[in-house]
């Protein structure tokens, strides 16, 4: 198996598992996170299939940070509610980390050991998604996990701790 289909088929396992993690999250904002990604593996998947038939591509770039950052401010009063997360959905977050890590590794290495550019550019493009996947995921998974510290750090919240000058 070549490059190309090594990563197809990392493409269609990760559109089956964000599928059926986005069917299995009963949070909203979860869901609609897992759907996201499972559009973007998609359209990851086109790309490759293109490359594997000779034709000529036509590098699609998504931007799941701008999509995630839409669903969090549509639902965040509803994310507020409830901020425990079930422990599925924390072994889902998990999972989707180490899936990520993995393609950004993977496409970084498959990038820097081909020589065809078309190749190359593409396989770049998908590790800096792969990368911004992953981010999305840790800061989620810190929400989650860890909401009073996720707002102190994200929110860029003062604790002043009742210095006199504050």
């Amino acid at each position: 198996m070549n490059a190309v289909q090594t990563a197809i088929k990392m493409e269609e396992d990760a559109i089956r598992f964000y599928s059926e993690a986005s069917e299995r999250t009963k949070h909203p904002f979860g869901k609609k996170m897992f759907q996201s990604f499972s559009l973007d593996e998609k359209r990851h998947l086109e790309m490759l299939t293109d490359i594997l038939k000779g034709l000529d591509i036509e590098i699609r770039e998504g931007r799941p940070e701008e999509t995630v950052k839409s669903i969090f401010e549509t639902l965040k009063s509803e994310m507020m509610e409830r901020v425990e997360a079930t422990t599925d959905e924390i072994n889902a977050l998990k999972v989707a980390l180490d899936m990520e890590r993995n393609g950004y590794e993977y496409y970084k290495e498959t990038a820097a050991g081909t020589s065809d550019e078309r190749e190359k550019a593409l396989f770049l493009r998908l590790a800096k998604e792969e990368e911004k996947h992953y981010n999305i995921l840790q800061n989620t998974y810190a929400f989650l996990t860890d909401t009073g510290n996720w707002f102190m750090w994200e929110e860029h919240a003062i604790v002043d701790g009742g210095t006199p000058w504050a």
